[in-house]
């Protein structure tokens, strides 16, 4: 009996590190974003929306991103950065991350279609089926655009969170998958960059990869300055007011200072400087949206 509860708790850890835990924090930080701006300002999600959208949500991105550890082993093993990952290090077998997505994915799709609406059930399904199953296996060792493409998947979380809430997907709900989508390539490529070696070791096709650090470095810059300009579409199209403009410019006025360091003056330690600017960026943006949606006009 001794020995038994370690070696559980143990598993237990191994399969919620399947899930890929701080990429799903922002997933359903977004999500729960986009629910809270779906209502009129001053209103607020019914707490039984609002938490079975929320652990529906996590639920079915865990296992979207367990399949994807479950595809991806072979690569994570030869990749410094998930190497240490449960499949890799032999910790979990495959069937057990089989059967650990399936039950987690269905209980997540179960809890949306009963307790919130089917047509988030839906969308997040679709979502799954992107990231895991057409980003994983067919674009990402395929296409240097992986990112590109495969960023409508990433996208969705605040449409799912929106249409949680109202049962319907509006323009201001895909003003928010915008602003994710042409976030994503420069985040990913900031880390491509600085892991090309990695990544042309496991056989795939990231930017920096098949066309060279200049031509990612140029295309980081010209992301960026695409991503500050879908940013302040909340504000032109009377989504948001003047203190979230003000928060936009800001934040990307500095991811763009990033961006130009990163196409003149090139180096690892910049890029990884911004790859972790990139995930704060995106975080205090869709915080900035929350605050000045609740602030009184």
């Amino acid at each position: 009996m001794q020995l038994t509860r370690p070696l559980r708790a143990d598993r237990i850890r191994q399969l919620y590190e399947l899930t890929k835990p701080r990429v799903v924090s922002l997933i359903v930080f977004c999500a729960v974003i986009g629910m809270l701006l779906a209502v009129p300002a001053g209103s607020w999600v019914p707490l039984p929306v609002l938490l079975a959208a929320t652990a529906g949500i996590a639920l079915v991105a865990g296992a979207a991103a367990a399949v994807n550890c479950l595809v991806e082993q072979r690569i994570d093993s030869l990749m410094a950065r998930t190497r240490a990952r449960p499949l890799p290090r032999g910790a979990l077998t495959s069937l057990e991350t089989l059967l650990f997505a399936g039950a987690v994915g269905g209980a997540g799709l179960w809890l949306l279609h009963q307790l919130v609406n089917p047509l988030t059930m839906w969308l997040t399904l679709g979502t799954f089926v992107g990231y895991a199953l057409i980003y994983t296996i067919v674009l990402k060792p395929l296409t240097p655009q992986n990112i590109v493409i495969g960023g409508a998947a990433g996208a969705m979380p605040p449409v799912l969170g929106w249409a949680a809430v109202t049962g319907e997907v509006s323009p201001d709900a895909l003003l928010l998958f915008l602003i994710i989508f042409a976030w994503t390539p420069p985040h990913f490529w900031s880390l491509a960059l600085y892991r090309a070696e990695e990544y042309a070791r496991a056989g795939l096709p990231m930017l920096p990869v098949t066309h060279g650090r200049r031509y990612t470095q140029l295309h980081v810059l010209l992301y960026t300055l695409i991503l500050v300009a879908c940013s302040l579409m909340p504000f032109v199209s009377a989504m948001s007011g003047w203190p979230y403009l003000v928060a936009a410019l800001v934040l990307g006025g500095v991811f763009i200072v990033h961006a130009v360091r990163i196409y003149v003056d090139y180096s690892d330690a910049l890029a990884r400087r911004t790859f972790r600017y990139s995930i704060v960026y995106l975080s205090a943006l869709f915080a900035a949206l929350l605050v000045d949606h609740y602030l009184p006009r």
